[in-house]
């Protein structure tokens, strides 16, 4: 499904009629421009998401080169000249190319600056304000601008000049010794959770700066970093650390899949697969399991004998397949689930049921359309889904057409 080489790309499957989607007049975003600065993943998803909630969003690129995303392939995955990660991030957005080192180029964008609603940027600190268009900048041109502005550690401390990238943010963060169990490295988590979580916080400022603005008239600025994001992500442990400096990071053995918390809360092997069990008391899942953990009957013991009790459960787990105990758990209603591979859960009626998948198209170099299946906005609205099939642009593709809607 996810082989996007080649003149056809993939069959994007029809699953059964979806939910509803919302018109362009009926999202709550619609009529707000957006100007586009970033590059990479935080900005332009934050973007994206502007976008998807009926902002018109125009992309400020190099001429030519455009945003490095293009060329930054997620799992090598490519069409049409641009990368899988480009495609999907930046769908439904407009590009205007203009180089920003130019005199010209730098005046053309503040023809735009002056009539925006809300600017993204992720530069690092000072970039955007040696070009002459940081916050302080275009507030006294366009007062009435929301900036959302997305770095890598903030505009200050030692960390500020870093590289913004996921990986380095998660592990100056501590995020990797909270994954895996006793014994193990550092493991980080395999997504790019910094970027995605400073997109939505950047997306929500953003939001909320509109919202104040609709009250008052006063525009704004919104800042948030992989590191805020990182940390935020963490709020219950650094917050319990900050309370008892004695609460650190010890990862359970065994199963575990919380360093905080008690037994039976893991994943578990079957005849077949993996099963996951949350809060749940010993005894009683003992009982349904056909092991005796009656000696188990005090919570604290779940703590203090963590391992005992989860190889005991392992071994019981081990004996039958998956949905042999989910019958069983489930009919007890037990907190647990079936730990799913990603073709599973693609193929799986659960995943049918929520209609999350949409598909984008542009037209390509070649002239034929190239289309590209994705995942669409989490958000609903008064029970609508958001979709939308404008698929990502080509550099510059638009900066005549906004030339002349903006007499520039």
């Amino acid at each position: 499904m996810i082989a996007l080489k080649g003149n056809g790309g993939p069959q994007f499957p029809r699953y059964f009629m979806p939910i509803k989607s919302l018109e362009k007049s009926e999202l709550p975003l619609n009529g707000t421009l957006v100007l586009d600065f970033s590059q990479f993943l935080a900005g332009p998803v934050s973007a994206m998401r502007l976008a998807d909630l009926g902002a018109r969003v125009i992309k400020i690129e190099r001429p030519g080169v455009g945003d490095i995303g293009r060329t930054l392939a997620f799992a090598g995955l490519e069409k049409d000249g641009d990368t899988l990660s480009f495609h999907i991030m930046n769908r439904n957005k407009e590009s205007y190319a203009a180089d920003l080192k130019n005199s010209e180029g730098l005046r053309q964008v503040w023809e735009l600056v002056k009539k925006a609603d809300v600017i993204i940027q992720n530069f690092r600190p000072g970039v955007i304000e040696r070009l002459g268009l940081g916050y302080e900048d275009v507030k006294r041109i366009n007062p009435r601008v929301i900036y959302g502005s997305a770095t890598g550690y903030g505009a200050e401390g030692p960390f500020k000049d870093r590289p913004g990238q996921d990986l380095l943010a998660q592990s100056i963060s501590g995020l990797p010794w909270l994954n895996g169990r006793a014994g193990d490295p550092p493991i980080p988590v395999g997504l790019a959770v910094a970027d995605i979580f400073t997109s939505t916080h950047l997306a929500s400022g953003v939001i909320a700066l509109l919202l104040r603005r609709e009250r008052t008239g006063q525009g704004g600025c919104v800042e948030s970093s992989l590191l805020e994001s990182m940390l935020d992500l963490q709020f219950e442990l650094i917050s319990a650390n900050l309370f008892d400096p004695s609460v650190v990071v010890n990862r359970g053995a065994g199963n575990s899949a919380h360093a905080f918390l008690p037994a039976p809360y893991g994943l578990y092997e079957t005849s077949d697969g993996y099963l996951a069990i949350a809060m749940t008391p010993i005894p009683e899942l003992g009982k349904l399991l056909g092991v005796d953990l009656n000696q188990y009957k005090d919570p604290k013991s779940w703590w203090s004998d963590q391992e005992i009790i989860m190889k005991t459960l392992s071994a019981a787990l081990a004996t039958n397949t998956t949905e042999y105990w989910l019958n069983i758990l489930d009919g007890a209603d037990i907190w647990c689930a079936p730990v799913l591979t990603l073709p599973e859960l693609i193929s799986h009626e659960g995943f049918k049921a929520i209609d999350m998948v949409q598909e984008t198209s542009r037209k390509g170099r070649d002239g034929l359309e190239v289309k590209i299946p994705t995942t669409r906005s989490p958000l609903r609205i008064d029970g609508k889904t958001i979709k939308n099939s404008s698929g990502a642009p080509h550099v510059g593709q638009d900066t005549e057409k906004i030339r002349r809607e903006f007499g520039i």
